[in-house]
């Protein structure tokens, strides 16, 4: 699972990479084989950087690609909660079948 970060507007410390992966890797990994590639990109939502927003384009295997999209006031929210919704998103297309089960 490859993981890409982009950031607009926004300084990517370590500290915020590493929370990234972590959460990325954590409720993703149970479709670790499917999911190819992550592109992540953190940005302002508006010109005063009140709202920050995490936008998550993830590339599955045998799928259209998951577009999740979360805004909030703390970017470590709006990365968890984008990443809670994805890990939904692609549960949901298993139970469903459009995902076959991972291996």
């Amino acid at each position: 699972m490859q993981i890409d970060i982009q950031t607009r507007g926004l300084i990517l410390t370590e500290e915020l990479r590493i929370h990234v992966e972590r959460r990325l890797q954590f409720a993703l990994s149970r479709f670790q084989d499917r999911v190819q590639r992550i592109a992540v990109c953190l940005s302002n939502a508006d010109s005063s950087g009140a709202a920050l927003q995490c936008d998550l384009h993830i590339h599955v295997k045998g799928w259209p690609d998951v577009l999740i999209e979360d805004t909030e006031a703390d970017i470590y929210v709006a990365i968890n909660r984008a990443v809670s919704r994805a890990g939904r998103t692609l549960e949901r297309q298993r139970l469903y079948g459009h995902l076959d089960s991972p291996s």
